[in-house]
C-alpha cells in the first residue's frame, strides 16, 4: 500500500506541474500578441502623425512660396512700369530704402515726448536707462495681459535701434565654467512659450546669457510683447542677450502673416510709427552668433557659397527686406541721391514724377535669347504712351509671363537692362544678397549638393557635404539653426553636425509639437529641455493628441481642396472622357497632386478624404458636396470671383494691407478695384469691373463708400467642418 500511495502522490504532483505550465505558455503567447498589437497600433498612430505633419508643412510652405511670387511680381512692376502707372504708385512705398527720414530728423519723426501717459493708465511704467527690474516688471505685466503705453513702446524701440546700430553682423560670445548659454528657436508670437522658458530656465542676466535665433513675430497673437521683452533685456544686458534676425523679421512677410495687423490693432493711433521703427530695427538685427569660435548659430542655414568673412562686412541695414536686393543710390547733379529725393521728409509727400527714376529700355541685341526678346517687347510697349494703364499692365504681364522662382528672379535682374543700375546692382549686391537670403531662408536636405529651395521659394536646400565644407572652412564644429518646426522641438541631421531648434510649441495646432531650447556649456555639448506650453495638451493621450491635430490638418486641407474646386473638376474630367462623373481612386490621387502640388501621399490620405466608393470608382461631384465646407453667406453670384477669393485669400489680404498706406483698416471703392486689378494681373485672369463693383457693394454694409479690410476678409473665409467618420480615429 505504501507503494500505491507513493505512485498516487507522484501523479498528483505531475498533474499540478502540467496545470502550471499550460497557463504560463498561454500567458506568454497572449503577451506576445498584445505586444504585436500595440506595436502595430503605435505604428499606425505614427503614420497618421507623419501624414498630419506633411499636410501642415506643405500648406505652410505653399503659402511662403505664394508670398515670394507675389512680391516678385510687385518688384517686376517697379522695375518695368512707367512711373505714372497707378498700379506702380500703389505699391511703390514698400520698396523704398530704409530711410523713412534722415538720421538727423529721426528723433523728430519718432518722437515720443509729445505723447502723454494718462493718469488712468494702469499698465507698466518704464524708466530709462532701463533696469533689470523694469524688464522683469514688463514680463509680469504681459503675463497678466496688460499693455504697454505707446510712449514707452516708442522710447524702448528708439533705444533698441541706437544699440543695434553699433553691434556687429556676427556676434561673438564665449562660455565659462560658471554659466551655460541658452539658445531658443522660433517663437512666432507665442508669448506663453517664452514665459515658460523663463520660468524653467530663469530670466536673462549676466549669469544666464541667451541667444534668440530669429522669427520672434508673425502667426502668434503676442509678437509685439515678445519683441518688447527681448529688447528690454537686450538693453539691460547687451553682452549677454543676443538676437539673430529671422526670415520673418521682414516688413513684407509681416503683411501676410499677421504682425502688421497685430500692431495696428493694439496701437491704432501710433501703430504706423511703431511699424516704421520696427522696420528699421529688423534691418539692424545681427545675422548670426558664434559661440567659442566653434558653434555657428543662425536662423535658416548655409549654402555652398556661404562666406562668414563676407557676411561680417555687409551693410546689413540696407536689406530692409531680404526678398529683394537694395537699390544703388545714384547721385544727380545736385549731389542728392535717389533715396534722398524719394524719402527726404519723415512725412509722406507726393513725389513729383520728374524726380522718379524712369527705367530705360534702350538695350537691344542681335542675339535672340528669351530675356532679350522680352526686353525688346517691353521697349516697344514703353513707346506706346497713349495706351491705358490697364492695357499696359495686361500686355506686359502677358508677355513677361512672370512665373519667376527665386533663382529666375536673380537671373532676370542680372540680365535686365530695364534699369540702368540693374547690372551694377547685382555686381555690387548680388553675392551678399544671396548670402543673406541663404542665411535666413535655407533648409538642410539628406542628399549631398546645394539646390534652390523651390518649396519655400527662397534660399536653398543644402546637403551634408556642404555642411562639412563650410564648417571645415571656418574651423567650426556645429551649426545650430531654427526655421523649421520639429515635432520634438529639436532634430539633428548631417551626421549630428546640424541641429534644428524650435521653441514654439503647439505651432500648427494644440498638441502638434513640443517646444525646446538648448543649454550649452564650455564642452559645447547641447542639452535639450522640451515642453508643452498648453496645459490641456499634457493631459491628452497619444491617440487623443494625434486625433486632434489630424482633424485640424484635414480641415485645413479640405478648405484648400474646395478653393481649387474648378481646377480639380477640370483635372478629374480629363480622366473621365465620357462624363460619367466617376474616376478611379488612382486617377483621383494623380489629379490631386497635379493641381495642388503639395507633395502629399494622396493614396495614404485617401481613406481620410474619400468616403464610400462604387466598385473603386469615385463620384467626384458628390465628393465635393461631402467635403463639409461652410461657404460664406453672400448674395454674390459670380462663382469665378468667389473661387478666386477662396483660393487667393492670403494674397488678397496682403495687397489690401499694402494699399492701405494710412493703416486705417479701410480702403475706398477705387482702391478696392485697384487691388483686384493687381491680383488678376498677377494671376493672369480676367475679372470684370462690373463683378468687382458688385462685390464692393455687397460688402459695404453701412453704405459709406469704404470697405473694412478685416470684415471683408472674414466675410469670405472658408470654414471646414470635421468628417469624423472618415478620419480613422478609432474609439
Amino acid at each position: 500500500m505504501g507503494c500505491g500511495f507513493a505512485k498516487s502522490d507522484q501523479l498528483k504532483k505531475r498533474d499540478r506541474e502540467t496545470s502550471l505550465l499550460v497557463p504560463a505558455a498561454t500567458a506568454m503567447r497572449a503577451a506576445l500578441l498584445i505586444q504585436r498589437w500595440y506595436r502595430q497600433y503605435v505604428a499606425r498612430l505614427e503614420m497618421r502623425r507623419r501624414c498630419t505633419w506633411n499636410i501642415f508643412q506643405s500648406i505652410e510652405y505653399a503659402g511662403e512660396q505664394d508670398q515670394i511670387k507675389l512680391y516678385n511680381f510687385f518688384g517686376y512692376l517697379m522695375d518695368h512700369f512707367t512711373p505714372a502707372s497707378s498700379e506702380r504708385n500703389l505699391i511703390s512705398h514698400i520698396f523704398r530704402e530704409n530711410n523713412i527720414c534722415r538720421n538727423v530728423d529721426w528723433e523728430r519723426y519718432f518722437c515720443y515726448k509729445s505723447i502723454e501717459v494718462p493718469k488712468l493708465y494702469s499698465g507698466p511704467h518704464l524708466s530709462f536707462p532701463i533696469t533689470c527690474s523694469n524688464a522683469a516688471e514688463l514680463v509680469e505685466a504681459f503675463k497678466n495681459k496688460q499693455q504697454l503705453h505707446s510712449r514707452y513702446v516708442l522710447q524702448l524701440l528708439g533705444e533698441t535701434w541706437r544699440l543695434l546700430r553699433i553691434l556687429p553682423n556676427i556676434s561673438q560670445i564665449s562660455t565659462c565654467h560658471s554659466k551655460e548659454i541658452t539658445i531658443c528657436g522660433d517663437l512666432h508670437g507665442h508669448l506663453e512659450d517664452l514665459l515658460l522658458v523663463f520660468y524653467k530656465n530663469g530670466l536673462p542676466s549676466s549669469e544666464k546669457p541667451y541667444v534668440f535665433n530669429g522669427d520672434f513675430v508673425d502667426r502668434g497673437k503676442d509678437s509685439l510683447e515678445i519683441l518688447l521683452i527681448l529688447f528690454s533685456f537686450l538693453l539691460v544686458y547687451p553682452n549677454d542677450v543676443h538676437l539673430n534676425r529671422g526670415n520673418h523679421e521682414d516688413h513684407i512677410v509681416n503683411l501676410r502673416y499677421g504682425f502688421t495687423k497685430e500692431v495696428l490693432g493694439k496701437y491704432r493711433l501710433h501703430g504706423k510709427k511703431i511699424l516704421k521703427l520696427l522696420q528699421k530695427i529688423f534691418s539692424w538685427l545681427p545675422l548670426a552668433t558664434v559661440i567659442d569660435n566653434k558653434v555657428l548659430v543662425l536662423h535658416g542655414g548655409i549654402s555652398d557659397t556661404t562666406d562668414l568673412h563676407l557676411i561680417s562686412r555687409v551693410d546689413r541695414h540696407k536689406y530692409v527686406s531680404a526678398l529683394r536686393p537694395p537699390k544703388r543710390k545714384r547721385q544727380n547733379r545736385s549731389g542728392m541721391t535717389d533715396s534722398d529725393l524719394e524719402d527726404d521728409e519723415p512725412t509722406a509727400k507726393p513725389v513729383d514724377s520728374s524726380r522718379r527714376r524712369v527705367h530705360s529700355l534702350t538695350h537691344s541685341s542681335s542675339t535672340g535669347t528669351r530675356h532679350e526678346v522680352q526686353r525688346r517687347s517691353l521697349q516697344g510697349l514703353n513707346n506706346r504712351v497713349t495706351c491705358s494703364v490697364e492695357e499696359e499692365l495686361k500686355e506686359r504681364r502677358r508677355q513677361a509671363g512672370l512665373s519667376q522662382s527665386y533663382g529666375d528672379l536673380r537671373n532676370s535682374l542680372a540680365n535686365s537692362d530695364s534699369d540702368p543700375d540693374s547690372g551694377e546692382l547685382l555686381e555690387a549686391y548680388g553675392d551678399e544678397w544671396k548670402q543673406i537670403v541663404d542665411m535666413l531662408w535655407s533648409d538642410p536636405m539628406p542628399q549631398d549638393g546645394c539646390v534652390p529651395n523651390e518649396v519655400r521659394g527662397g534660399g536653398c536646400y543644402w546637403g551634408p557635404d556642404v555642411t562639412e565644407e563650410v564648417l571645415r572652412r571656418h574651423n567650426l564644429t556645429l551649426l545650430i539653426r531654427s526655421h523649421e518646426c520639429k515635432q520634438e522641438g529639436y532634430e539633428f541631421c548631417h551626421n549630428r553636425r546640424v541641429l534644428t531648434i524650435f521653441s514654439a510649441s503647439n505651432y500648427y495646432e494644440v498638441g502638434s509639437n513640443r517646444g525646446a531650447y538648448i543649454r550649452m556649456g564650455p564642452d559645447l555639448v547641447p542639452h535639450f529641455i522640451q515642453y508643452q506650453a498648453n496645459r490641456a495638451t499634457r493631459a491628452l493621450t497619444l491617440r487623443q493628441s494625434v486625433g486632434r491635430t489630424e482633424r485640424s490638418a484635414l480641415r485645413a486641407l479640405r478648405e484648400k481642396l474646395f478653393a481649387h474646386k474648378s481646377d480639380l473638376i477640370s483635372s478629374f474630367q480629363e480622366y473621365d472622357p465620357e462624363n460619367t462623373g466617376l474616376i478611379s481612386l488612382g486617377h483621383w490621387a494623380c489629379a490631386m497632386e497635379a493641381v495642388l502640388r503639395l507633395g502629399l501621399p494622396w493614396r495614404v490620405l485617401r481613406s481620410q478624404l474619400v468616403g464610400d466608393t462604387l466598385d473603386g470608382m469615385l463620384d467626384y461631384h458628390l465628393w465635393f458636396r461631402e467635403l463639409a465646407i461652410t461657404e460664406p453667406n453672400t448674395e454674390l453670384s459670380n462663382a469665378s470671383l468667389l473661387e478666386t477669393m477662396y483660393k487667393h485669400h492670403s494674397n488678397l489680404e496682403t495687397i489690401f494691407r499694402i494699399i492701405d498706406t494710412d493703416n486705417s483698416g479701410l480702403i475706398s471703392f477705387e482702391e478696392f478695384r485697384q487691388t483686384w486689378k493687381l491680383l488678376s494681373s498677377h494671376l493672369q485672369t480676367e475679372i470684370s469691373d462690373e463683378a468687382i463693383s458688385d462685390l464692393a457693394v455687397s460688402i459695404d454694409f453701412n453704405k459709406d463708400g469704404s470697405i473694412d479690410i478685416n470684415e471683408f476678409m472674414e466675410a469670405f473665409r472658408l470654414v471646414g467642418g470635421d468628417l469624423l467618420q472618415n478620419e480613422g480615429d478609432p474609439h
